[in-house]
């Protein structure tokens, strides 16, 4: 196999996984342990990858928006067909970016609701809608995830009051910690759940634990989750003892 080729099939391992090691990539291409390192420096020195211990790790932002909506798709689906069944007519609801979450409007088209969001996904899934009536907030547009992020974003968000919050996550932490991968995301979801009467959040079961490396608030300010019913048993636990509402879709 060419050196690109490979490189090429380990970056899309990464896209799937999010972490490789060089012994699973050795293994997997027939090659020795020498050669898996020089093609992850490679693609470390290019900003491709980030090179750790043993291995190498892709951060969600590097992953484009596409590749991400294709991962899990029919867990998402389920989840956003379920999630959609909490909102009534005249509701306020406040999106969150994501994949999931973008699905999640889908499932609102022609609803007699209000939905406040800085994603594009969602934007586009709501913006011919002649029903729904759609509040876009400002910021700088991150154009990697098709959102919209910065200081207008939580100012906007103060002096907003919805019904329900859709909130997305990069993980859920065996305590119940919900977590995301990206500062600048952190307190624009901070001001979501502060400006939302109950926070909602939809994770499939790939996000027990997820990749999340940043806390955004513990399991004390979530209402409800909706995931699948091949999540992490242990965790749902702890979010029903928290008193979170567990859906299972």
């Amino acid at each position: 196999m060419l050196t690109a080729t490979r490189q090429a099939h380990i970056l899309n391992s990464l896209r799937t996984d999010g972490e490789v090691t060089v012994e699973e990539l050795a293994e997997q291409f027939g090659v020795s342990l020498s050669t898996i390192r020089r093609d992850l420096n490679t693609l470390s020195a290019e900003g491709l990858l980030r090179r750790v211990r043993g291995g190498g790790s892709i951060e969600p932002d590097q992953i484009p928006f596409t590749d991400v909506e294709r991962q899990h798709h029919p867990e998402k689906s389920r989840i956003a067909e379920k999630a959609a069944e909490l909102v009534a007519e005249g509701d306020v609801v406040i999106i969150d970016i994501g994949t999931t979450t973008a699905l999640l409007a889908r499932q609102l088209r022609g609803r007699r609701i209000t939905v406040i969001t800085a994603s594009l996904a969602v934007i586009d899934e709501l913006r011919d809608d002649d029903v729904v009536e759609l509040i876009v907030l400002g910021g700088a547009v991150r154009k990697n995830y098709n959102s919209m992020i910065g200081t207008l974003t939580e100012q906007a968000l103060a002096q907003i009051r919805a019904t329900t919050c859709f909130l997305g996550t990069s993980g859920i932490r065996a305590n119940g910690t919900i977590s995301d991968t990206t500062g600048m995301e952190v307190p624009i979801k901070l001001a979501m759940i502060e400006s939302s009467q109950r926070t909602v959040v939809l994770a499939d079961a790939s996000k027990f634990p997820g990749v999340g490396v940043l806390s955004v608030c513990g399991p004390e300010h979530i209402s409800a989750i909706v995931t699948n019913d091949d999540a992490d048993a242990s965790t749902l636990e702890v979010l029903r003892e928290a008193g979170v509402e567990v859906m299972v879709a």
